[in-house]
């Protein structure tokens, strides 16, 4: 590689994490103001009004309950509260045993981690049990007693609390992003294997397999986004109407997730299909084709799930039910042309994946599984 080569490439690298990076920070602008605000306004009240010096533990437990990081806000005031609280009264009855100094607040954070991980799986909890106790140790308690900054973490993520009830964002926005790209890669995936199947090309196969097996962070990522929605729609006045449409999208998830693992399943078996030569020209066209259909048709539920118009929404996903059903209807073997053994398996394999794709539209696992034709 030459060293021209290598400039180029240095600097496709730089353009393309500026651009990201910049991206991320435009779409932050209004989360971080909302932290701001509010880790200022917990020191305010924690200083002006309790009357508390310094009172560094309000902002920070603000900032920490009300980050960027994922998962339900509730459960990281309480992780807050909680471990501010019970570190320091760890840390507290451990330097009146063992007396203060370096030795004394490692063996003060070793015992508060492990008391930690023994109450709770929490990341947040530990952390604040363990900063807790080795500040005890090693800090002059604060005007008023070392339980002051217990009462500072109470006073941070109770305004973190406020703000996510008052001005959350909205609750809808990160699960329908998130489903939109898995969307897009299982949609990639029926591509690939249709590609497979047309071409018998078994390379183009394992490619979609390894695609459907790389989506597992997805699935992970889609999961986690609910958690938090289900939350802000529970808790926010502002968006509690909303809560019945995150129920619905997280049901909607959950058969998506089971799809992309049954094209799993398929992309696995096609590739052994067309290894071994086990469906003729035309079987082979018949499924590609049905295959292509239903990708389009995802591509009209991820349009559905990301419309904010309610009957705009509910005519796309009756569109993609309508697809989806027209395909599951001609989902038998010999309406497809498929005489081997290999190949009625392949389709056996796919009518699962059908139904699941029904259940996302809103339809029962019953209501889903009788448009298939009786085998």
């Amino acid at each position: 590689m030459t060293a021209g080569t290598r400039l180029s490439e240095a600097r496709t690298f730089a353009r393309k994490r500026i651009r990201v990076g910049l991206r991320r920070s435009r779409n932050s602008i209004g989360p971080a103001l909302r932290i701001v605000i509010c880790a200022v306004a917990a020191y305010v009240v924690a200083e002006r009004l309790l009357g508390h010096q310094g009172p560094i533990f309000a902002a920070t437990s603000a900032l920490i309950a009300l980050g960027f990081a994922k998962g339900p806000r509730v459960r990281k005031v309480l992780e807050v509260a909680a471990g501010c609280t019970l570190g320091i009264a760890v840390g507290d009855l451990l330097t009146h045993l063992l007396g203060a100094g370096i030795w004394q607040a490692g063996v003060v954070m070793f015992i508060s981690v492990l008391l930690a991980r023994f109450l709770d799986s929490g990341s947040i909890f530990t952390t604040q049990l363990a900063l807790q106790s080795v500040l005890v140790v090693l800090l002059p308690a604060p005007e008023g007693g070392p339980f002051t900054r217990s009462l500072d973490a109470v006073v941070g993520g109770t305004f973190a609390l406020l703000v996510t009830m008052l001005v959350p964002g909205d609750p809808r926005t990160e699960p329908r992003t998130k489903l939109q790209k898995l969307l897009s890669e299982l949609t990639a995936v029926l591509r690939g294997c249709s590609t497979a199947l047309s071409q018998s090309d078994a390379t183009a196969a394992w490619h979609a397999l390894v695609r459907a097996r790389g989506s597992q962070s997805l699935i992970d990522d889609v999961r986690s986004s609910f958690t938090s929605a289900r939350e802000v729609a529970r808790i926010a006045p502002a968006y509690r109407r909303h809560h019945e449409e995150v129920v619905d999208l997280h049901r909607a998830a959950d058969s998506i997730d089971l799809a992309m693992r049954n094209s799993r399943v398929f992309s696995r078996r096609l590739t052994s299909v067309i290894n071994h030569a086990a469906m003729s020209d035309e079987a082979s066209d018949s499924l590609a084709t049905l295959l292509q259909e239903t990708a389009d048709a995802v591509e009209v539920l991820a349009s559905g799930f990301s419309d904010p118009d309610n009957g705009a929404r509910e005519r796309r996903l009756r569109h993609a039910r309508n697809e989806f059903a027209d395909v599951a209807t001609r989902l038998h073997p010999k309406a497809l042309g498929v005489r081997t053994l290999e190949g009625e398996g392949l389709v056996m394999v796919f009518r699962p994946l059908m139904v699941d794709l029904l259940e996302a539209t809103g339809l029962s696992h019953d209501e889903a599984a009788g448009y298939l034709p009786r085998l």
